[in-house]
């Protein structure tokens, strides 16, 4: 069985470790890498698409990053209980005609005993931007960890 630490019951130090851990996975645009966080049966709702299962999974997440270009993204700790974390994200990528966008969303995330997200429930909103407007540059440097992002 697969183990993916933090484990529930979370403290904030344990949430706040999730959801970094979360954020630097998906900012290396790797489906397969990211869909191993989640269990084998994982459900998800990514804005109106429902998917069952770490191959749907992967599937949705290349078909994202096939659209969202340059995407970089940043994670906070909203809430969170002895299985469960709440968090609001933004992310900037650009679309294949070069129009570039900031994505705001909100994910109630499920875990299992192994640490293994069981369900995830995404809602984003997409605003286009210029390019000059970016704030999003790329990864988090390791010396912004834990520091709150601006919404705006």
């Amino acid at each position: 069985m697969t183990v993916r630490p933090p484990l529930p019951p979370f403290t904030l130090d344990t949430a706040r470790q999730k959801v970094q851990a979360a954020e630097d996975a998906w900012n290396t645009r790797d489906p397969l890498k990211v869909s191993l966080a989640y269990t084998r049966d994982s459900r998800w709702r990514n804005r109106d698409t429902f998917v069952t299962g770490r191959d749907a999974i992967v599937e949705l997440l290349t078909r994202k990053w096939e659209r969202e270009r340059g995407y970089a993204l940043r994670k906070e700790l909203w809430a969170f209980d002895d299985d469960r974390i709440a968090v609001r994200f933004q992310y900037e990528s650009h679309d294949p005609a070069g129009q570039w966008w900031r994505s705001y969303g909100n994910e109630l995330w499920e875990f299992d005993e192994h640490g293994l997200m069981a369900r995830r429930e995404a809602s984003i909103n997409d605003v286009p931007i210029e390019e000059a407007e970016r704030r999003i540059l790329g990864p988090r440097p390791f010396s912004e960890h834990g520091v709150p992002f601006p919404l705006t």
